[in-house]
């Protein structure tokens, strides 16, 4: 590109600034929504893709409630876990309290010493009760220690009530002793101040509210989970959840007439509703963000096709005293280029206000400058390609066909 060809360029479009201003201002408006619409569909889908800690493509939740008055809780879920085990393509069933992901579960304050300690020192945990067959029902694998004892099970309570042992997460146990790396055998205390050791440390695994930011603090209670409604967790070998979900409703649907079967779901289904939201606003930004590229993209589509039309003249002229097609479409090209980085200065601006307000507001990281320039790159390049078609249309006016449109 010669450095002569500027100052013409520049005083062209400086006769006609008002729909290059408006097209630039497009642009500026189009560079912030891209950059910062493109990082937060980032920090959606990698949230939506966290590894859990569970075999959740194999496993399936069941749902049952009593409503008889001579409904003997206790002997349906020995009665269902009986039958649930002895399925074909059933690895392991557990009784459950509460779903992980699901949006619905309890937590509770744990400090690393007894007596008073300030509100620094308590460590969140997201509690489920479970048997025995908890840890390989749910999928997850133990780092360190073992898992529960059937003689350990405690029977169902009605109000909250921790238990002598637990297992938990390795980012519970972090938190809790931070300068330790074994936890086996250690002992923390709830709220009204029991004991609890633990027995066996998970190495990861997520609790049931996706946007808490101690989702992989997890403790497990050996406990029966109290009735009349029975939650069921059943892990499936790899490949046949499907056709044990039809089993379950076959086999259980009618086995006990005191009881119903509330609903037989795979654990996509309650993931998929946590998720909900976060993947509603990816799509929304992705829709929004195509729809105002394609606006942008038409307004410079629209101001260099408004050029060549109300230069018909000047561009016969030039081509009269010698000037060449390709010096015709470097003209326009060019031309676009100046407004749309004239956009694309404002709007790296307007990106970075954005982001630090978003970043603020809704506790996201920062704006990485990759994105930017990744726009900055797109609108150049979306610029070009709707200056092309214009430009190239100009440079196929010949001398005679400009001086006879006069």
């Amino acid at each position: 590109m010669a450095t002569w060809n500027i100052r013409p360029i520049a005083s062209a479009l400086w006769r006609n600034r008002t729909g290059a201003i408006l097209v630039a201002f497009q642009i500026a408006i189009g560079l912030a929504v891209l950059v910062n619409a493109v990082y937060v569909v980032k920090q959606r889908v990698e949230k939506i893709g966290r590894p859990t800690g569970m075999d959740t493509a194999n496993m399936i939740w069941v749902a049952s409630a009593g409503f008889t008055s001579s409904f003997d809780y206790d002997a349906s879920w020995r009665e269902d876990l009986a039958t649930l085990r002895a399925m074909p393509g059933v690895k392991a069933a557990s009784l459950i309290s509460n779903i992980p992901l699901s949006g619905g579960g309890s937590s509770s304050g744990y400090q690393a010493r007894l007596g008073v300690v300030s509100p620094k020192e308590t460590v969140p945990g997201n509690t489920y009760n479970v048997d025995e067959s908890g840890v390989p029902a749910l999928g997850i694998k133990l780092k360190a220690g073992r898992n529960f004892l059937p003689s350990e099970i405690l029977p169902p309570v009605e109000t909250y009530d921790s238990s002598p042992q637990a297992i938990v997460t390795e980012a519970f146990a972090k938190e809790m002793w931070p300068k330790e790396t074994n936890f086996v055998g250690k002992s923390f205390y709830d709220g009204l101040g029991k004991p609890i050791t633990v027995v066996g440390v998970i190495e990861h695994m997520h609790g049931a509210w996706v946007g808490w930011d101690k989702l992989d603090h997890v403790v497990l209670f050996p406990r029966i989970k109290d009735g009349p409604t029975a939650v069921y967790v059943v892990r499936t070998e790899p490949g046949r959840r499907d056709a044990v979900m039809r089993d379950i409703e076959a086999k259980l649907g009618g086995s006990n007439p005191g009881r119903l079967l509330r609903w037989v779901r795979p654990f996509d289904y309650f993931i998929d509703q946590s998720y909900l939201s976060d993947r509603n606003m990816a799509i929304f930004l992705v829709s929004v963000t195509s729809a105002l590229l394609a606006i942008t993209a038409l307004g410079i589509f629209g101001l260099a096709t408004f050029n060549v039309t109300t230069r018909i003249r000047q561009i016969g002229t030039r081509r009269a005293v010698g000037a060449r097609r390709m010096d015709i479409v470097r003209h326009f090209l060019v031309e676009n280029w100046m407004v749309t980085t004239a956009g694309v200065v404002a709007g790296c601006g307007a990106a970075l206000g954005i982001g630090y307000w978003i970043s603020v507001k809704y506790e996201l990281p920062r704006l990485d400058l990759f994105y930017l320039v990744g726009g900055v790159l797109v609108i150049w390049l979306i610029g070009l390609a709707a200056a092309l078609q214009p430009a190239r249309r100009a440079s196929g006016i010949s001398p005679a066909v400009a001086s006879r449109t006069v």
